[in-house]
């Protein structure tokens, strides 16, 4: 058995942000997904962390990920997308964790419509980071490694 912590930090993203870039720009911004993971491999590089960076638009393989994951990661960064809203499946996923928690959210769900203003996420998050664009995402694994850290 390793009885080393893992450096890993799992970044799950919902559905549609595989579209970002094209999706709403006005609202998410113009960089894509892929534009993001680079982002994210560099900063939790430069905090001697790896990323596992994965996307779904299915809600059972974003709750199937986070059983799998759950023993090999230091923490978790999520934007479940619309399933932010809907899902007790992830939010239940995520009670089984032990580790730190970070939803992510591009824009500033609570300035949009009234169906966004609510989280199943929060709840079980030990922080949320919204309305940063791209940036949240940075500010999230520098979060998670001060966390991670205890």
């Amino acid at each position: 058995m390793n009885t080393q912590p893992s450096k890993k930090i799992l970044i799950l993203n919902g559905p549609n942000l595989n579209m970002l870039g094209t999706r709403e720009p006005e609202i998410y911004g113009r960089q894509t997904l892929a534009d993001i993971r680079t982002m994210c491999v560099e900063k939790a590089g430069e905090l001697t962390y790896t990323v596992d960076f994965r996307q779904s638009n299915h809600e059972g393989e974003l709750v199937t990920w986070i059983q799998e994951e759950r023993e090999n990661i230091a923490g978790i960064i999520i934007n479940a997308g619309g399933y932010t809203h809907t899902s007790v499946a992830i939010h239940d996923a995520l009670k089984l964790l032990t580790v730190p928690i970070i939803e992510v959210h591009l824009s500033d769900p609570e300035t949009r419509e009234e169906f966004r203003h609510f989280s199943y996420i929060s709840p079980v998050a030990a922080k949320t980071i919204k309305g940063k664009g791209a940036d949240g995402y940075a500010d999230a694994i520098k979060a998670l490694s001060t966390l991670a850290k205890g």
